[in-house]
């Protein structure tokens, strides 16, 4: 059917210009676009990038705003807190509660693969094959197995080791002098640390066996925390709950010692090497530094502790009652060998890298909360403040 319509070429002969008609067919077609032109059909997507790009800013300015007014009336509410008062000694415990507490509760799952895998290195051929099995035969509240003492038990270690660590780093580096304490920073730090540990493991250590013996047994021996604890000591005892402390101190000392040592060396060779000083940067570009300091002290505290981590798991779920320490650490190394105080390594590197960064972040985080300055290297010398 034809159209009613004339065709635009016939409009053109009928009442347009003879020459520009003439040099419309003559005009070369234009060519097809090159890799280096731009291409429109991505403009589309070029404006969901910045659109998506434009909120996420403002949702970022909008959660600032909302921190900056909490923080506010938090100060306000606790007045200003002088550095190394009881208020601030109070402010680092807390940022340590939540620090830790919070991030080894959400790596629950990877904690549980890591402690059946040590106690039987033939459960599972790897970490994936292990989720999707527990998950078919436990459910999805399987992968969480052990959470609850992991929180209570992570949240008071975290309150004891970050609160005494600042107490330990400012009582030596007072009783060190200024010009001693920064010449053997490296030493204050692996001091107050070790000594923050010490006190720290005595609140963990029930928590601890626990969710060993939580996670090891399939299925779960214990309802929760609570359940655990009374099972355990009607028993065994007190004792019971304390029977895996000296591998525990063996676990957590050097993992705590080369954690916060390493952290401040760390983070003071970052700042060196950037522009400027550390207070040219915002309060989320140092949480950012803390948190890159953080993982790369990780990496190094799994590697330094995952022999005794090794152990720990080994003793709360095989440890015989009445058994002395000294026979079960050979009985369990003459089962396993060298090698067997390696298993699950990999998996632990992932978990603790990503545990130590983040907690970290957190604790400089409630640090801003409360007006206080994030944690770095000691100053030189000359810019401590007598």
């Amino acid at each position: 059917m034809s159209t009613l319509y004339p065709k635009y070429e016939t409009l053109q002969q009928a009442f347009g210009s003879p020459y520009l008609l003439t040099c419309q067919r003559t005009a070369p077609k234009p060519s097809a676009p090159t890799p280096y032109q731009a291409q429109p059909e991505l403009y589309y997507a070029y404006s969901v990038v910045d659109d998506a790009k434009n909120k996420a800013k403002k949702l970022s300015a909008e959660a600032q705003k909302d921190f900056d007014a909490a923080s506010q009336k938090a100060q306000a509410a606790t007045g200003k807190i002088e550095l190394y008062s009881g208020k601030y000694y109070a402010a680092c415990t807390f940022g340590g509660l939540l620090a830790c507490g919070v991030t080894h509760t959400a790596v629950t799952p990877l904690d549980l693969v890591k402690t059946r895998r040590q106690v039987d290195s033939k459960l599972y051929k790897g970490n994936f094959q292990a989720w999707g099995h527990i998950f078919r035969n436990e459910g999805f509240r399987g992968i969480f197995t052990g959470w609850s003492p992991t929180f209570f038990g992570y949240s008071a270690q975290g309150a004891f080791k970050y609160g005494w660590y600042e107490f330990f780093k400012k009582t030596y580096s007072d009783m060190a002098g200024p010009e001693a304490a920064y010449k053997y920073k490296t030493t204050l730090y692996l001091t107050a640390s070790a000594s923050a540990e010490l006190l720290a493991d005595l609140a963990l250590c029930p928590f601890e066996a626990v969710k060993v013996r939580m996670q090891a047994t399939i299925p779960s021996q214990y309802k929760g925390t609570l359940d655990g604890i009374s099972q355990i000591t009607a028993k065994e005892g007190i004792s019971g709950l304390y029977k895996g402390l000296y591998p525990l101190w063996g676990r957590q000392i050097p993992y705590t010692m080369m954690k916060f040592a390493s952290f401040e060396t760390i983070v003071e060779m970052i700042y060196a090497r950037l522009p400027g000083t550390k207070a040219d940067y915002s309060k989320a570009q140092q949480t950012g530094v803390s948190f890159a300091g953080g993982y790369l002290a990780g990496i190094l505290c799994a590697i330094v502790s995952h022999p005794a981590d090794v152990m720990v798991s080994k003793l709360n779920a095989n440890r015989q009652p009445g058994e002395a320490f000294g026979a079960v650490t050979s009985r369990v190394y003459g089962d396993i060998g060298f090698r067997g105080l390696w298993n699950g390594l990999p998996v632990r590197i992932v978990m603790i890298g990503t545990l130590t960064g983040l907690q970290w972040m957190i604790y400089d985080y409630m640090k801003i909360f409360f007006g206080l300055p994030t944690t770095g290297g000691a100053p030189p010398p000359d810019q401590v403040k007598h």
